[in-house]
C-alpha cells in the first residue's frame, strides 16, 4: 500500500481541501498520513522522511506556493531523500511550469477531479520508481 504525507506549509489556515484529498487517497488505497496545519518545509521533510512515505502532497491556498514549494523540494534531497512532491491549490497557470522546474512532480488546480487528484500521485509515484 503506497504511504501519502499531505500537508498544509505555512500560514495557510484552510484545512477543508485537503482533509478531502485525504479522504479520496485513502478511498483509493493509499496509507494517508496528514501532518496538520502550519507546517513548516523543514517539518514536512523530516516527516516524509520518518515515515518512509512514497509522495507527499501539499495544499497551497495562500499564494506562497513558488517558495514553500520549492523548499520542500529542496528540504528533502537535503535529506538525501527521493521522494515526489505534487502541489494542489491555487495555482496560476504561469507557476506550473515553474513549479515543475523546480521539482515538483505534478500540479492539480481547482476543479481537480478524485480520479486527477489519484492519477497525480500514482503517476509522481511511478515516475520515482
Amino acid at each position: 500500500m503506497p504511504r501519502v504525507l499531505v500537508a498544509k506549509v505555512g500560514l495557510d489556515g484552510h484545512d477543508r481541501g485537503v482533509k478531502v484529498v485525504a479522504r479520496i487517497l485513502r478511498d483509493a488505497g493509499f496509507e494517508v498520513i496528514y501532518t496538520g496545519l502550519f507546517q513548516t518545509p523543514d517539518t514536512v521533510a523530516a516527516a516524509a522522511v520518518d515515515e518512509d512515505v512514497d509522495a507527499i502532497g501539499l495544499s497551497m491556498l495562500s499564494g506562497a506556493h513558488m517558495t514553500l514549494a520549492p523548499l520542500v523540494v529542496e528540504k528533502i534531497r537535503a535529506r538525501g531523500a527521493d521522494i515526489p512532491v505534487v502541489v494542489g491549490g491555487i495555482v496560476p497557470g504561469a507557476d506550473v511550469a515553474r513549479l515543475l522546474e523546480a521539482g515538483v512532480a505534478g500540479v492539480l488546480t481547482p476543479g481537480a477531479t478524485g480520479d486527477e487528484v489519484v492519477a497525480a500521485v500514482r503517476d509522481a509515484i511511478a515516475t520515482r520508481a
